[in-house]
């Protein structure tokens, strides 16, 4: 983040424009809208801008800029074509600490304009930190479509009611809960029909119905897939509930782009696990889920891929169901689909596999008693999570149960992700695959494989372990 987005309150302090044509009009009527103390040095004014002077709205100090003129300004706004006075300002109102903007001029800029969707007393700013402006103005149009203009109603009459609210409802966890569910319920409705009265009325049955609910202090759990790596992939309840949630208990595979996405005031707790590395036991965080939820919290469980495939999440909703927590699940798009459909390899095809199958590399080799001879089988997809640590054994296993060293094979790592490592060899090639990609990464086993040189369009081209390279079959 090079800048860091704040809103400035501008009520009657003085703020210095430098310039007095288009450009400078256009910041003197954004500053007006925000209560500023407005001055202008300019050798003249263009005609809008000396009717504002005459009608006393704003200040002209001059034609000539002069340093002191900083002295007592909150922040200053040169927008001038004479690069010699840009400069100058920018140089006068650093030493001061004076925050400045030169116009189109980002290297000179303490300060920047963002592209504003006014629903006052909502304001939503969308900057590009100055690299991309006409971008934020796009993103800017498509937001205003989106917002409905009766949001600054809505803040005005929720804002009325704040305080009665607090008194009613000391604890700042039912304050969010009771002010999300009216934002989403009737009260948005009555304000979006321009009846401020009947939205007052559903505020006052709203409040009454809140504080007869008995459930309102009890905790929630949540149990969310967070994909396989790329933000896109989360699905929409899950960023619900990420944005409803007091506090996220989170994986080792949840990326950082995820993360960002949980709201601002959320307690956030790692809980991550690795091979040879873990932080906290999955019986620590069964209790921990249990303590949260108690305390009347929503709690988000955010696991990577699917919290149900290879993922404990089962194990985990079995304790709070007994605790009598309520809960839900949000699924996510496995690890298995992430790394397969971005890496080109179909699980199915009628031609190349009939079957799937998931199995995870913590039971291998066969000391687990898995069926070898059915996962040998060939024209099916062999789907191994957590394997590459395993690797040697599994392709022993598969070759001594009737599986060809020449079936193709795939090693994925960082699935999904702007950094996805894809390595493609035969299963003779297992274990040298395995070593070069980076863990945890997923096996994928079968003649399917093959597909990914037709199909492969993300990210870098495969790595190849060696000279031997699968065939091409022809089914046609």
């Amino acid at each position: 983040m090079e800048y860091l987005p704040i809103f400035a309150d501008l009520k009657q302090r003085p703020v210095l424009v430098i310039g007095g044509g288009a450009v400078a009009a256009r910041k003197v009527e954004l500053l007006h809208r925000s209560g500023a103390n407005i001055r202008i040095v300019a050798p003249s004014l263009i005609r809008d801008l000396k009717r504002q002077w005459q009608q006393g709205s704003i200040i002209w100090l001059g034609s000539a800029f002069s340093p002191c003129q900083l002295d007592d300004v909150f922040l200053v706004i040169s927008a001038t074509n004479d690069a010699v006075l840009n400069h100058k300002v920018y140089t006068e109102a650093n030493k001061r600490r004076v925050l400045v903007n030169v116009v189109d001029d980002q290297a000179r800029c303490s300060f920047i304009f963002p592209s504003i969707i006014d629903r006052s007393p909502l304001v939503v700013a969308v900057s590009s930190s100055g690299k991309a402006p006409v971008l934020a103005r796009i993103l800017r149009e498509k937001l205003e479509t989106l917002l409905p203009s009766s949001l600054g109603k809505m803040a005005v009459v929720a804002g009325s009611w704040r305080n009665r609210v607090k008194q009613y409802l000391p604890c700042i966890n039912e304050r969010r809960r009771f002010w999300e569910k009216t934002f989403n319920g009737h009260f948005a409705l009555h304000i979006a029909n321009g009846n401020s009265a009947k939205a007052e009325q559903q505020l006052e049955k709203d409040l009454h119905c809140f504080l007869q609910c008995d459930a309102r202090n009890q905790g929630e759990i949540a149990l969310v897939g967070a994909g396989p790596g790329d933000v896109g992939l989360l699905t929409l309840r899950g960023l619900q509930l990420m944005q409803q949630a007091d506090v996220v208990l989170y994986d080792h595979l949840v990326s950082n782009e995820i993360l960002d996405l949980i709201r601002r005031d959320a307690q956030r707790i790692y809980v991550g696990k690795r091979a040879g590395a873990h932080s906290v036991t999955q019986k620590e965080i069964n209790s921990l889920l249990l303590a949260l939820a108690q305390q009347g919290k929503r709690v988000v469980r955010l696991k990577g891929g699917d919290p149900f495939i290879f993922g404990r999440g089962g194990e985990e909703l079995q304790i709070a169901a007994k605790a009598g927590i309520a809960f839900q699940v949000v699924p996510g798009i496995t690890a298995a689909s992430g790394a397969a459909a971005y890496a080109g390899i179909p699980l199915t095809h009628r031609h190349y596999s009939q079957s799937v199958i998931f199995i995870t590399g913590h039971c291998c080799p066969s000391a687990y008693n898995l069926d070898w001879v059915h996962l040998a089988r060939s024209r099916q997809t062999l789907v191994i999570y957590m394997g590459a640590m395993k690797s040697q054994a599994i392709k022993q296993c598969l070759m001594e149960n009737g599986r060809l060293a020449e079936t193709p094979v795939a090693v994925i790592s960082h699935a999904t992700c702007a950094d996805q490592q894809v390595y493609i060899g035969i299963l003779q090639e297992l274990e040298e695959l395995a070593k070069q990609a980076s863990l945890p990464a997923l096996l994928i086993i079968g003649e399917i494989v093959e597909l990914h040189y037709q199909l492969a369009w993300f990210g870098q081209q495969p790595q190849a372990a060696g000279i031997l390279r699968p065939a091409v079959i022809n089914f046609a």
